[in-house]
């Protein structure tokens, strides 16, 4: 079966939740992102919002991310070994499996992702993901 998708419409059903921080909840969040559709194994999912992410990572697979507009940094971390990449609009990153990686956006960013399986997610405003023990969502 072949799906359509009208992305920008998708998008133009969104708001831009600004102040996001790790411990936003979900009450806080709605609206600013929505499930698009299922897509293989994964689900593509489109977000709006300023601030700065939870840390989370994906065992099942990895994680493609679009910048529609705006821009953010991407942070990495892995045991004993962190990065941070500028991102902007019109960018792909490709996230590895399992992964730890969270956005700051602090001027707002319009991201489409592709997120495989389960995810799993530090919620507090920490710099390092693996110093606290991860929740499943």
């Amino acid at each position: 079966m072949t799906i359509l998708i009208d992305l920008n419409a998708e998008l133009a059903k969104l708001k831009m939740f600004r102040g996001r921080t790790p411990t936003s909840t979900r009450a806080e969040r709605e609206g600013s992102s929505s499930r698009i559709s299922p897509y293989r194994d994964a689900t593509i999912f489109a977000s709006k919002s300023a601030g700065k992410g939870a840390w989370e990572r994906h065992p099942d697979g990895d994680e493609f991310v679009h910048v529609i507009d705006g821009a953010a940094t991407l942070q990495t971390a892995t045991e004993g070994h962190s990065q941070s990449f500028a991102v902007s609009a019109g960018m792909l990153a490709i996230v590895p499996k399992g992964m730890w990686h969270r956005f700051h956006y602090p001027d707002g960013v319009t991201l489409l992702t592709i997120t495989p399986g389960q995810s799993e997610y530090v919620r507090a405003d920490t710099d390092d993901p693996l110093s606290v023990e991860p929740q499943r969502d």
